[in-house]
């Protein structure tokens, strides 16, 4: 272990930020070099709202810091730091992880610098909700001791890859600490770069999931007894265009199973905007079938 800390340590900052509002220092995370030229990774919610923001480095020296792109859905922010060239760990395969396996984390609670604690991956595959309201997939879960201030560094395994980032604490727990994995933040780190946030489809509706009764999902030969009730339709949105109603069950979209609204937002990734998606809809007791032309959220069009 002394020689994963030894190597992945000074790649790790503590981030400090000034609210926009005052020129005062009103918050503290941390956050992973993940390339020589200062591109680092930390939790949207570490930099958001941020006026201005610095790096501290493993050796005590302070440089500034720019927000390159956020990702609220994932909890994820990526920073660009000024200067030199700096130390930095590669992101590992997180669905590689097992659990029971060593989980180190290495971060900055409460403004303590390069702390480290240790525990194993107590769970994967969990579910957290994002500041956005969707569900984070793939969550890791750790025993591995985080107190504010780690929100943003890093989850390492036993042979020194980082395989998360430390994100949330369930507050009045022990032992029940949890981080965004390594292989959701490859995703979305090429349109971070490339355009400071992630585009997302959209159709047009606020919905609840459903549950259907048991004889009813036999009938229409649906495997889950849920889908997604249509409350509202968006005034001229896709789902409008498409005919989709209030009362109306989705229960696929472009051929996979819609049994909750967060698996409807699973499926309108970045490749399915501008395209045309099939619906199964459970309208009236019988299947309807519509064609629906996915488009990206309006809120992330206008967001910076």
């Amino acid at each position: 272990m002394i020689r994963v800390v030894e190597e992945i340590g000074p790649a790790v900052i503590g981030i400090r930020r000034t609210s926009r509002a005052r020129d005062l220092y009103d918050g503290a995370g941390s956050g992973v070099i993940i390339s020589p030229d200062g591109y680092a990774l930390t939790n949207n919610h570490v930099v958001r709202g941020a006026g201005r923001i610095e790096g501290v480095l493993n050796d005590g020296s302070v440089t500034t810091a720019e927000i390159v792109g956020t990702d609220p859905d994932t909890d994820l922010a990526l920073l660009r730091l000024n200067g030199r060239m700096h130390a930095s760990a590669e992101l590992g395969d997180s669905d590689a992880l097992k659990v029971g396996e060593l989980a180190i984390a290495i971060g900055n609670p409460l403004g303590l610098q390069a702390t480290v604690t240790a525990g194993v991956i107590s769970a994967l595959r969990r579910t957290l909700r994002g500041e956005s309201g969707r569900l984070i997939e793939d969550v890791i879960q750790t025993d591995a001791a985080l107190n504010p201030g780690n929100s943003g560094g890093a989850l390492v395994d036993g042979d020194g890859a980082v395989v998360g980032i430390n994100t949330a604490i369930i507050g009045g727990a022990q032992g029940l600490c949890f981080a965004v994995p390594s292989n959701t933040a490859k995703l979305v780190i090429p349109e971070l770069m490339r355009d400071g946030r992630v585009s997302r489809g959209w159709f047009g509706i606020a919905g609840q999931t459903q549950e259907l009764s048991r004889a009813l999902a036999r009938r229409v030969g649906l495997d889950v007894g849920s889908g997604v009730l249509v409350a509202a339709v968006n005034s001229g949105g896709p789902a409008e265009a498409a005919g989709l109603r209030v009362g109306d069950v989705v229960l696929k979209l472009d051929g996979l199973s819609t049994p909750s609204v967060d698996a409807v937002h699973k499926v309108l990734t970045r490749d399915k905007i501008g395209r045309k998606v099939a619906l199964d809809v459970l309208r009236d007791g019988v299947i309807v079938k519509l064609n629906l032309q996915v488009t990206e959220r309006p809120d992330e069009r206008r967001r910076a």
